[in-house]
């Protein structure tokens, strides 16, 4: 049994070391850094219960008392330490955050830690990330009404009128994922909250390919411009946010407001946007092939005076993009946006800290919740401001 307790804790280390210490290169061994430590950097807590249960049952059974017993007690306490640097380094988000929106926009010190990081939640149900008081409105279709233009509504199961709307995208490097795996615990917290949230999906390689998941997400936009309002969505007041290829996709879409080359057959669609999250987003060209080369494909190449307001949060352990991507790109918008452009980066954080809940991500959304509502307070898009007016008048 010695044995039966060696091999998980020696897992356990290994994805400890790995979370604490991740491998960039090559390529190939930065994805499995990823896949290692993903669980691990996020859920320090889980984990050291786990090693603490094991530690007690190997104890109890006397496996203590064998040499690969001893051994494995040693590697807990080793791993188990490691693990409190992995929780301490999560923590240390909120002040980064903090930091991050008071200079961005100018906003009181405090204004995350001040709403508190929800432990209960984080300790006891990290992997619930369903809420009493949202309904979600599955699979409505949008564009052409195929399996890959569905998206999601999540919204105040109390159904008030005219609330903030968020436009979500998914990541997986536009060959994979689907709109219920990231981010929802943001999407349910901010429909708590009296958002309405909306997680698309868009067609994915081999089947899509640049520009066409730009035009995906362009009729989301026009989608909701055009029926949000039946879920209680005031689509004069939009922000869109992707997690990795969706924050690519998000700042795209965002900073091509208008442009009938993204918007063929809906040219007339009122797609402005009034801010922007980005989650350990990617900003380069568009590394697929078969692509349309003559059109630009980076936010970059489209970053404009009266860019909406950005928020982008990077983590400065992310082996899958690196986070030298993410500073490029905040440069570049700040030297030519008039709107502000809050950056945070994230102690120790990897690729993909949006799964569940956790003191990083949630410390995350009490951001994006105080960004999103000070960028849609400042002001709305006209058209869509005309066509919510419009709307009232006919009720």
């Amino acid at each position: 049994m010695a044995i039966g307790y060696l091999v998980p804790v020696l897992l356990l280390a290994c994805c400890t070391t790995t979370s604490l210490v991740p491998a960039r290169r090559p390529p190939g061994l930065g994805r499995l850094s990823f896949r290692l430590s993903v669980l691990v950097n996020e859920q320090p807590f889980v984990m050291l219960a786990a090693l603490t249960a094991l530690s007690v049952i190997a104890v109890g059974d006397g496996d203590g008392a064998t040499p690969a017993g001893r051994v494995g007690l040693a590697l807990s306490v080793l791993t188990a330490a490691g693990l409190v640097v992995v929780a301490r380094r999560g923590l240390r988000a909120v002040p980064a955050l903090d930091r991050t929106l008071v200079a961005g926009l100018a906003t009181a010190p405090g204004a995350v830690t001040a709403r508190g990081l929800p432990w209960r939640r984080i300790l006891l149900a990290p992997f619930a990330v369903r809420r009493r008081d949202v309904a979600r409105v599955r699979d409505l279709a949008y564009g052409d009404g195929a399996q890959h233009h569905r998206l999601d509504v999540y919204r105040p199961r109390s159904r008030p009128p005219d609330g903030p709307t968020l436009v979500y995208f998914h990541g997986g490097g536009y060959v994979s994922g689907r709109k219920e795996l990231e981010a929802r615990a943001m999407l349910s917290r901010l429909a708590s909250h009296g958002w309405v949230c909306v997680s698309a999906n868009y067609g994915l390689r081999p089947t899509t390919n640049f520009p066409g998941h730009l035009v995906d997400a362009k009729q989301v936009l026009a989608w909701v411009r055009e029926h949000g309002a039946d879920h209680g969505a005031d689509t004069a007041r939009v922000v869109v946010a992707g997690s990795s290829a969706g924050a690519h996709l998000a700042a795209l879409a965002a900073l091509t407001p208008g442009d009938a080359r993204f918007q063929p057959g809906f040219e007339g669609a009122d797609t402005s946007v009034v801010g922007v999250v980005c989650l350990y987003g990617y900003f380069g060209e568009y590394y697929g092939s078969g692509r349309d080369l003559a059109v630009d494909s980076s936010p970059a190449d489209y970053v404009r005076p009266d860019a909406p307001p950005f928020l982008v949060v990077h983590g400065d352990q992310d082996t899958l993009v690196p986070v030298e991507g993410a500073r490029r790109f905040v440069r570049h918008l700040r030297e030519v946006s008039s709107s502000p452009v809050v950056y945070a980066e994230l102690p120790g954080a990897q690729h993909g800290f949006d799964l569940f809940h956790s003191m990083r991500f949630d410390a995350v959304v009490a951001a994006v919740e105080e960004f999103a509502g000070r960028v849609v307070a400042r002001g709305r898009a006209p058209e869509a401001t005309r066509a919510s007016v419009e709307r009232r008048d006919e009720r």
